[in-house]
C-alpha cells in the first residue's frame, strides 16, 4: 500500500509541475497536503531518476536561488504511465463498491417488495 501511495504522490507532483514549473516545494507540499521534507524527497527522486530537470532562474546574486522544475521526455512517459495505472486502480475500486452496494441494496430490496 505504501509503495502504491508514494506512486499517487508522484503523479500528483509531476502535475503539479506541468501545471506551475515555478511553483516552490512549500506551495506543491500545501496543494498536494504532504510535508516539505517528502516533498523534496520525492522531487529529488523524480530528478534522479531523469524524469524531472531542475534549473534556476534567479538572476541576482544576493538572491536565493529560484528553481524551475522542468519534466524531461521521460518525466512525460512516466506520468502517462502513471495516470494509467491511477485510473485502473481507481476503476478497480469502483467496481468493488457498486458490487458491495448492490449486495447490501438487494435485501433492502426484497423487503420493499
Amino acid at each position: 500500500m505504501f509503495e502504491q501511495d508514494v506512486k499517487e504522490e508522484t503523479l500528483h507532483i509531476i502535475r503539479e509541475i506541468e501545471a506551475d514549473p515555478r511553483a516552490t516545494q512549500r506551495l506543491i507540499s500545501e496543494k498536494l497536503g504532504i510535508s516539505l521534507g517528502k516533498t523534496n524527497y520525492l522531487l529529488n527522486a523524480l530528478i534522479k531518476k531523469g524524469l524531472v530537470k531542475a534549473s534556476n532562474f534567479s538572476h541576482h546574486s544576493a538572491k536565493l536561488l529560484k528553481i524551475q522544475y522542468l519534466l524531461t521526455p521521460k518525466g512525460f512517459e512516466a506520468k502517462l504511465r502513471l495516470t494509467y495505472h491511477f485510473l485502473k486502480k481507481k476503476e478497480a475500486e469502483y467496481q468493488r463498491i457498486k458490487q458491495e452496494w448492490e449486495q447490501l441494496a438487494a435485501p433492502a430490496a426484497v423487503a420493499e417488495e
